[in-house]
């Protein structure tokens, strides 16, 4: 539970027609595994107290009676155990039938929920026995007890504010409008979904469907528990199709035709803070449910999820080529329309040889060819200085070449050492002036030039540099567009790598790989042995480090104990917990502190769900407070 983390499951029994006493001993069984695996909600399917294939045995007193007593039963042996188990049922109430789903934990039976929509065609004939549930809850008796019983019902958690449960049944999914819509906007953030979904040719693929896109409509996390072998053959066959879902992303699923019991770890943090984010999500705080409260132990879960150390990257490699693909498009249009509406017909554009540099003359290359200008109006400039490497120098002339683009050099070592004699700067002092009036300087040489060309300055810096405040002010933090402002550096390398998949010339490739070989570095102070020796990752950290924290900071608000968490668990065969800390307490300080650099950003185009644009997507105050992430991050001991 801690950092919003439950561990649910969903179990496929193997039924046996009408035998309620055999059917509650496989339900407790799987019940009692559960508690071992750490699963604290388990869903089971539709009617499987008594069977879903009844049929007119549902009329059968005796079978109603005895599936009573077996839900007793299985709630008595939640007693004592860290659960909350639903299960279906038949249930007579006011002398109608319903089909049910009972909510179960700490031997008491919390609430049960009605089936609403009861289908009636096809294999299907549950109007023959069942009526259609009622909203608004009353109050039966089971046993000795009074249970709430109704639709308009959700399950709130003491222990764990983030989870309230919704229960729909089977065919409730299937129609326009689901009753879980109403469960998510009176609160709930998770669905079980009892089901009994016999199997004929494709429908997997339409309820997988079907369960992931009311999962993502409604951010919510989604249990589906199907019936399976056990069930009567006589016309059907069921699967035991089990799913979990979480947003649209699948968690888990079950091998059809096998009775299994799937888990997950469900991050209800995540779903929470999504709803936060977007404002147009559903909410009725005057809904008429009814909440009842129940709890469960709060602990610290050993996660079985594994979380992706690199989240702006896709791992699957058709995907990830698909996304570079379009980002490189969505870049080079927005560069495109910037160029046409200013009338601009050149491009000035500072080469370094690094990968942001050629990132954005590859995307600038592109928007040029859209345009039908030729390649020549592209300015590229070199202006090598006290750093530059000839292993940096020659790649970004050689790149220039093989894309056709003009390019132009400019030693700016003398008007830089001019500079300092006139501010009275020590030349052999190697601080933050004598780096940053190179990188100014630099700024100043593109932006005359641009005034001789009538022509426009892109920027090359990066989301990572900019979140991280890696930029001189008013130096390469300034452009006129800035196309990979909302590129990180983590997806940087992957663009320059397809590019380069991509590139049929075989002396741009060569030179594109050795560029994604170069160390980062903004080349500000002298080398040693022509080696460069101020490498960007030894002095900020590693950037798949911080393009991690910056995901899970800005996608999902996430606080800073969590964020090392999440960065233990994906890195945890790369970097250990003291470096992953570190780095993290470099990243938050930055973080907050710099905001001031990216309040006067350039324009430049959005290309995913982070972005860090004043103007749009990161609207901070520059004089905020880092001490609420800073005390978090020192009272971190699980080291």
């Amino acid at each position: 539970m801690q950092d919003g983390f439950i561990r649910v499951g969903a179990a496929t029994p193997d039924v046996q027609v009408a035998d309620c006493h055999h059917n509650a001993e496989q339900i407790i069984k799987l019940i009692d595994k559960a508690v071992k695996e750490g699963i604290q909600l388990l869903v089971f399917p539709e009617l499987c107290v008594t069977g879903y294939t009844c049929s007119d045995l549902f009329l059968q007193e005796s079978l109603l009676c005895q599936a009573k007593e077996a839900l007793i039963r299985i709630a008595e042996a939640t007693q004592d155990k860290d659960i909350v188990a639903v299960v279906g049922l038949p249930l007579m109430v006011q002398s109608k039938l319903f089909n049910t789903a009972a909510v179960l934990s700490g031997g008491k039976i919390l609430g049960i929920v009605p089936k609403t929509h009861l289908p009636n065609y096809s294999e299907f004939y549950e109007a023959r026995h069942f009526a259609k549930g009622n909203q608004i809850p009353i109050d039966i008796q089971i046993g000795t007890t009074l249970v709430p019983f109704g639709t308009n019902i959700l399950f709130k958690c003491r222990t764990m504010e983030s989870f309230v449960l919704g229960i729909e049944i089977c065919e409730d999914l299937w129609v326009p409008a689901p009753p879980s819509i109403s469960h998510v906007a009176a609160g709930a953030t998770v669905i079980a979904n009892l089901s009994a979904s016999d199997e004929v040719t494709g429908k997997d693929i339409y309820r997988r469907k079907l369960v992931t896109g009311q999962s993502e409509r409604l951010i919510c996390g989604y249990i589906y528990a199907d019936a399976g072998e056990g069930e009567s053959t006589t016309d059907l066959v069921f699967g035991g199709h089990n799913l979990i879902m979480e947003n649209g992303s699948l968690l888990a699923e079950s091998e059809r035709f096998k009775n299994q019991m799937i888990l997950a770890d469900m991050d209800l943090y995540k779903l929470v803070s999504e709803r936060r984010r977007i404002n147009t999500h559903i909410t009725d705080l005057n809904s008429d449910y009814l909440i009842v409260e129940f709890d469960l132990v709060y602990k610290t879960l050993n996660l079985i999820r594994q979380f992706d150390s690199m989240p702006f990257v896709p791992s699957d490699m058709a995907e990830r080529e698909a996304r570079c693909e379009e980002i490189l498009m969505i870049q080079a249009l927005g560069l495109k329309k910037r160029l046409k509406h200013t009338r601009s017909e050149y491009a000035v554009i500072g080469i370094s040889g690094g990968l942001d540099s050629t990132l954005a003359l590859l995307v600038t290359v592109k928007a040029f060819d859209m345009l039908a200008i030729k390649r020549a109006n592209i300015i590229a400039v070199t202006m090598p200085c006290f750093g530059t490497t000839d292993r940096t120098y020659h790649n970004a002339c050689e790149l220039v070449r093989c894309l056709g683009a003009t390019l132009l050099e400019v030693d700016i070592k003398e008007a830089v050492m001019l500079h300092f004699r006139d501010i009275g700067h020590n030349p052999n002092c190697h601080d933050v002036t004598y780096e940053n009036s190179q990188a100014r300087e630099r700024t100043q040489a593109l932006m005359d030039i641009a005034n001789r060309y009538n022509g426009l300055v892109v920027g090359t810096g990066d989301m990572s540099e900019l979140a991280l405040g890696w930029a001189t002010y008013n130096g390469d933090h300034m452009s006129m567009y800035g196309v990979n402002a909302s590129v990180p550096k983590t997806l940087v390398r992957h663009l320059v790598e397809y590019y380069a998949d991509s590139a049929g010339e075989s002396i741009l490739k060569k030179t594109l790989i050795d560029v994604l070989n170069t160390p980062v570095s903004p080349e500000l102070l002298p080398p040693n042995n022509g080696e460069i020796v101020q490498k960007t990752e030894d002095l900020v950290g590693p950037y798949e480090l911080h393009d991690f924290y910056l995901f899970h900071m800005l996608r999902y608000g996430s606080r800073p104990s969590r964020i090392y968490r999440l960065a233990s668990n994906a890195f945890k065969d790369i970097y250990d917990k003291q470096t992953i800390l570190k780095w993290l307490k470099v990243f938050c300080r930055r973080f907050i502190q710099m905001q001031f650099k990216r309040s006067c950003l350039p324009d430049g185009p959005k290309v995913g769900s982070v972005a860090i644009s004043p103007r749009g997507d990161l609207r901070m105050p520059s004089d905020a407070s880092v001490r609420a992430w800073m005390e978090e991050l020192e009272n971190i001991t699980d080291n």
